[in-house]
Protein backbone atom coordinates (compact mmCIF):
# COMPACT_ATOMS: atom_id res chain seq x y z
CA UNK A 1 0.00 0.00 0.00
CA UNK A 2 1.38 3.39 -0.98
CA UNK A 3 0.81 6.16 1.56
CA UNK A 4 1.45 9.72 0.44
CA UNK A 5 3.71 11.68 2.80
CA UNK A 6 2.03 14.45 4.73
CA UNK A 7 3.23 18.01 4.75
CA UNK A 8 3.58 20.18 7.82
CA UNK A 9 0.31 20.36 9.79
CA UNK A 10 -2.30 22.00 7.52
CA UNK A 11 0.01 23.89 5.16
CA UNK A 12 -1.83 23.72 1.85
CA UNK A 13 -0.70 26.89 0.10
CA UNK A 14 0.36 27.07 -3.52
CA UNK A 15 2.88 29.19 -5.45
CA UNK A 16 1.09 32.39 -4.47
CA UNK A 17 1.27 31.73 -0.72
CA UNK A 18 3.24 34.38 1.18
CA UNK A 19 5.25 31.79 3.12
CA UNK A 20 7.13 28.67 1.99
CA UNK A 21 8.45 25.74 4.02
CA UNK A 22 11.40 23.75 2.70
CA UNK A 23 13.25 20.77 4.17
CA UNK A 24 17.04 20.65 3.88
CA UNK A 25 18.04 17.10 4.95
CA UNK A 26 21.80 17.53 5.29
CA UNK A 27 24.17 16.59 8.12
CA UNK A 28 27.41 16.14 6.21
CA UNK A 29 29.66 18.02 8.67
CA UNK A 30 28.17 16.57 11.85
CA UNK A 31 30.94 16.18 14.43
CA UNK A 32 29.25 14.25 17.26
CA UNK A 33 25.84 12.58 16.87
CA UNK A 34 24.58 12.27 13.27
CA UNK A 35 20.96 12.13 12.20
CA UNK A 36 19.88 15.71 11.52
CA UNK A 37 19.17 14.71 7.91
CA UNK A 38 16.07 13.00 9.29
CA UNK A 39 14.89 16.19 11.00
CA UNK A 40 12.54 17.58 8.31
CA UNK A 41 10.56 14.34 8.00
CA UNK A 42 10.30 13.98 11.78
CA UNK A 43 9.10 17.57 12.21
CA UNK A 44 6.40 17.15 9.59
CA UNK A 45 5.20 13.89 11.13
CA UNK A 46 5.23 15.31 14.67
CA UNK A 47 3.36 18.45 13.58
CA UNK A 48 0.14 16.48 13.32
CA UNK A 49 0.14 16.05 17.10
CA UNK A 50 -0.26 19.85 17.43
CA UNK A 51 -3.23 22.15 17.15
CA UNK A 52 -3.12 24.90 14.55
CA UNK A 53 -3.83 27.45 17.30
CA UNK A 54 -0.97 29.15 19.15
CA UNK A 55 -2.13 30.24 22.63
CA UNK A 56 1.05 32.32 23.07
CA UNK A 57 0.51 34.29 19.85
CA UNK A 58 -3.30 34.19 19.93
CA UNK A 59 -3.63 33.12 16.30
CA UNK A 60 -4.13 30.02 14.16
CA UNK A 61 -1.76 28.68 11.57
CA UNK A 62 -3.36 29.69 8.28
CA UNK A 63 -2.77 26.61 6.13
CA UNK A 64 -3.31 28.28 2.73
CA UNK A 65 -0.77 30.96 3.67
CA UNK A 66 2.08 28.39 3.75
CA UNK A 67 3.28 26.28 0.83
CA UNK A 68 5.12 23.16 2.02
CA UNK A 69 7.61 22.53 -0.78
CA UNK A 70 8.81 19.20 0.61
CA UNK A 71 12.49 18.35 0.96
CA UNK A 72 15.24 19.61 -1.28
CA UNK A 73 17.03 16.83 -3.18
CA UNK A 74 20.72 17.30 -2.41
CA UNK A 75 23.82 16.09 -4.26
CA UNK A 76 25.86 13.59 -2.24
CA UNK A 77 29.51 13.92 -1.40
CA UNK A 78 30.14 17.66 -1.72
CA UNK A 79 29.34 20.24 0.94
CA UNK A 80 29.94 23.08 -1.52
CA UNK A 81 27.44 21.64 -4.01
CA UNK A 82 24.87 21.16 -1.25
CA UNK A 83 25.21 24.78 -0.15
CA UNK A 84 24.92 25.94 -3.76
CA UNK A 85 21.73 23.89 -4.21
CA UNK A 86 20.23 25.39 -1.04
CA UNK A 87 21.08 28.89 -2.26
CA UNK A 88 19.50 28.23 -5.65
CA UNK A 89 16.30 27.00 -4.01
CA UNK A 90 16.20 30.02 -1.70
CA UNK A 91 16.60 32.40 -4.65
CA UNK A 92 13.76 30.65 -6.46
CA UNK A 93 11.49 31.07 -3.43
CA UNK A 94 12.52 34.73 -3.05
CA UNK A 95 11.81 35.28 -6.74
CA UNK A 96 8.19 34.31 -6.08
CA UNK A 97 7.99 36.87 -3.32
CA UNK A 98 7.69 34.26 -0.57
CA UNK A 99 9.35 34.29 2.83
CA UNK A 100 11.15 31.02 3.44
CA UNK A 101 11.21 28.90 6.61
CA UNK A 102 13.69 26.04 6.29
CA UNK A 103 13.79 22.76 8.22
CA UNK A 104 17.25 21.36 8.87
CA UNK A 105 19.39 19.50 8.73
CA UNK A 106 22.51 20.69 10.46
CA UNK A 107 23.23 24.34 11.19
CA UNK A 108 25.53 24.87 8.21
CA UNK A 109 22.42 25.05 5.98
CA UNK A 110 21.80 28.49 7.48
CA UNK A 111 24.80 29.91 5.61
CA UNK A 112 23.35 29.89 2.06
CA UNK A 113 19.96 30.98 3.39
CA UNK A 114 21.52 34.04 5.04
CA UNK A 115 23.60 34.72 1.95
CA UNK A 116 20.48 34.85 -0.25
CA UNK A 117 18.51 36.88 2.29
CA UNK A 118 21.37 39.40 2.44
CA UNK A 119 21.33 39.70 -1.35
CA UNK A 120 17.73 40.85 -1.06
CA UNK A 121 18.25 42.89 2.13
CA UNK A 122 21.79 44.30 2.51
CA UNK A 123 21.00 45.69 5.98
CA UNK A 124 19.99 42.26 7.33
CA UNK A 125 20.68 41.27 10.94
CA UNK A 126 21.02 37.63 11.96
CA UNK A 127 19.24 36.60 15.18
CA UNK A 128 20.58 33.23 16.37
CA UNK A 129 19.28 31.05 19.20
CA UNK A 130 21.88 28.35 19.85
CA UNK A 131 23.69 26.60 22.68
CA UNK A 132 26.97 26.98 20.79
CA UNK A 133 28.82 30.00 19.49
CA UNK A 134 29.59 28.40 16.07
CA UNK A 135 32.26 31.07 15.56
CA UNK A 136 35.34 28.97 14.86
CA UNK A 137 37.26 30.05 11.80
CA UNK A 138 37.72 26.36 10.97
CA UNK A 139 36.88 23.07 12.65
CA UNK A 140 39.38 20.24 12.11
CA UNK A 141 40.75 22.30 9.25
CA UNK A 142 37.37 22.72 7.56
CA UNK A 143 36.00 26.28 7.16
CA UNK A 144 32.52 25.03 6.17
CA UNK A 145 31.10 23.32 9.24
CA UNK A 146 28.21 23.52 11.64
CA UNK A 147 30.84 24.79 14.11
CA UNK A 148 31.79 27.72 11.86
CA UNK A 149 28.43 28.80 10.44
CA UNK A 150 27.91 31.99 12.46
CA UNK A 151 31.49 33.09 11.71
CA UNK A 152 30.82 32.65 7.98
CA UNK A 153 27.53 34.55 8.30
CA UNK A 154 29.34 37.39 10.09
CA UNK A 155 31.71 37.64 7.13
CA UNK A 156 28.67 38.22 4.90
CA UNK A 157 26.73 40.58 7.15
CA UNK A 158 29.45 42.21 9.21
CA UNK A 159 30.03 41.35 12.90
CA UNK A 160 27.86 44.27 14.03
CA UNK A 161 24.79 42.56 12.62
CA UNK A 162 24.93 39.33 14.58
CA UNK A 163 22.75 38.85 17.67
CA UNK A 164 23.18 35.62 19.65
CA UNK A 165 21.11 34.20 22.51
CA UNK A 166 21.38 31.05 24.58
CA UNK A 167 25.08 30.40 23.92
CA UNK A 168 26.64 28.42 26.76
CA UNK A 169 29.39 26.50 24.99
CA UNK A 170 32.38 27.61 22.93
CA UNK A 171 36.11 28.15 22.95
CA UNK A 172 37.83 30.94 24.84
CA UNK A 173 38.41 32.66 21.50
CA UNK A 174 34.75 32.44 20.53
CA UNK A 175 33.60 34.03 23.78
CA UNK A 176 36.20 36.78 23.32
CA UNK A 177 34.82 37.37 19.77
CA UNK A 178 31.28 37.74 21.13
CA UNK A 179 32.41 39.97 23.99
CA UNK A 180 34.46 42.25 21.77
CA UNK A 181 31.62 42.69 19.28
CA UNK A 182 28.73 42.73 21.73
CA UNK A 183 26.90 40.00 19.84
CA UNK A 184 25.81 37.88 22.82
CA UNK A 185 22.75 38.85 24.85
CA UNK A 186 20.82 37.14 27.62
CA UNK A 187 18.20 34.64 26.43
CA UNK A 188 15.29 36.51 27.97
CA UNK A 189 12.51 38.57 26.44
CA UNK A 190 14.05 41.71 27.93
CA UNK A 191 17.48 40.77 26.61
CA UNK A 192 16.14 40.21 23.10
CA UNK A 193 14.19 43.46 23.12
CA UNK A 194 17.25 45.38 24.28
CA UNK A 195 19.50 43.77 21.66
CA UNK A 196 17.10 44.60 18.80
CA UNK A 197 16.07 48.05 20.01
CA UNK A 198 17.19 51.03 18.03
CA UNK A 199 17.57 49.16 14.76
CA UNK A 200 15.19 49.30 11.84
CA UNK A 201 16.65 46.79 9.39
CA UNK A 202 15.14 43.38 8.66
CA UNK A 203 15.97 40.21 10.55
CA UNK A 204 16.78 36.61 9.70
CA UNK A 205 16.01 34.12 12.48
CA UNK A 206 17.87 30.85 13.02
CA UNK A 207 16.94 28.45 15.81
CA UNK A 208 19.28 25.59 16.63
CA UNK A 209 17.10 23.36 18.78
CA UNK A 210 19.99 22.64 21.13
CA UNK A 211 19.20 26.05 22.61
CA UNK A 212 16.67 24.04 24.63
CA UNK A 213 17.86 22.17 27.70
CA UNK A 214 18.43 18.50 26.78
CA UNK A 215 16.00 17.59 29.55
CA UNK A 216 13.31 18.99 27.25
CA UNK A 217 14.91 18.20 23.87
CA UNK A 218 17.49 15.39 23.97
CA UNK A 219 17.18 14.61 20.25
CA UNK A 220 19.93 16.82 18.91
CA UNK A 221 23.45 16.31 17.68
CA UNK A 222 25.32 18.19 20.41
CA UNK A 223 23.20 18.53 23.56
CA UNK A 224 24.36 21.08 26.12
CA UNK A 225 22.96 21.35 29.69
CA UNK A 226 21.61 24.63 31.00
CA UNK A 227 19.28 25.59 28.18
CA UNK A 228 15.85 27.12 27.75
CA UNK A 229 12.47 25.61 28.47
CA UNK A 230 9.43 26.28 26.28
CA UNK A 231 8.23 29.30 28.24
CA UNK A 232 11.62 30.96 28.06
CA UNK A 233 11.95 30.37 24.35
CA UNK A 234 8.40 31.48 23.58
CA UNK A 235 8.97 34.75 25.42
CA UNK A 236 12.17 35.35 23.42
CA UNK A 237 10.45 34.55 20.13
CA UNK A 238 7.63 36.92 21.03
CA UNK A 239 10.22 39.65 21.58
CA UNK A 240 11.71 39.02 18.13
CA UNK A 241 8.30 39.07 16.44
CA UNK A 242 7.27 42.15 18.40
CA UNK A 243 10.47 44.10 17.74
CA UNK A 244 8.90 46.10 14.94
CA UNK A 245 11.57 44.79 12.57
CA UNK A 246 10.45 42.51 9.72
CA UNK A 247 11.59 38.89 9.84
CA UNK A 248 12.43 38.03 6.25
CA UNK A 249 13.20 34.35 6.73
CA UNK A 250 13.94 31.69 9.31
CA UNK A 251 15.21 28.17 9.86
CA UNK A 252 14.95 25.52 12.57
CA UNK A 253 17.93 23.17 12.59
CA UNK A 254 19.80 20.36 14.36
CA UNK A 255 16.89 18.11 15.33
CA UNK A 256 18.37 14.60 15.29
CA UNK A 257 15.39 12.29 15.83
CA UNK A 258 17.32 9.00 16.19
CA UNK A 259 18.59 10.25 19.57
CA UNK A 260 15.11 10.55 21.07
CA UNK A 261 13.03 7.42 20.42
CA UNK A 262 10.17 8.95 22.41
CA UNK A 263 9.56 11.50 19.64
CA UNK A 264 9.15 14.32 22.17
CA UNK A 265 12.05 16.29 20.68
CA UNK A 266 10.41 16.27 17.25
CA UNK A 267 7.15 17.53 18.77
CA UNK A 268 8.96 20.41 20.47
CA UNK A 269 10.80 21.27 17.24
CA UNK A 270 7.50 21.16 15.33
CA UNK A 271 5.99 23.53 17.86
CA UNK A 272 8.86 25.95 17.27
CA UNK A 273 8.15 25.79 13.53
CA UNK A 274 4.43 26.36 14.07
CA UNK A 275 5.08 29.41 16.24
CA UNK A 276 7.44 30.90 13.66
CA UNK A 277 4.95 30.32 10.84
CA UNK A 278 2.09 31.83 12.85
CA UNK A 279 4.24 34.83 13.72
CA UNK A 280 5.48 35.33 10.16
CA UNK A 281 2.04 35.06 8.60
CA UNK A 282 1.04 38.08 10.68
CA UNK A 283 4.18 39.99 9.70
CA UNK A 284 3.69 39.07 6.06
CA UNK A 285 0.09 40.27 6.11
CA UNK A 286 -1.20 36.81 5.38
Amino acid sequence: MNIAPRGFLECTGGPGAPLALLGVPFDGTCSYRPGARFGPAAVRDASWSLETYSPDLGADLDGPAVADLGDLELPPGSTERVLAAVADAAREVAGRGQRLVALGGEHLVTLPLVRVAAEQHPDLTLVAFDAHADLRDAYLGEPLSHATVIRRCAEILGPGRIRQFGVRSGTREEFAWMRDRGSLGPATAEGVREALAGGTGPLYLTVDVDVFDPGFLPGTGTPEPGGLDWRGFSACLGAVLGSGRPVMGADVVELSPPWDPSGASAVLAAKVVREILVGLQGLAGA
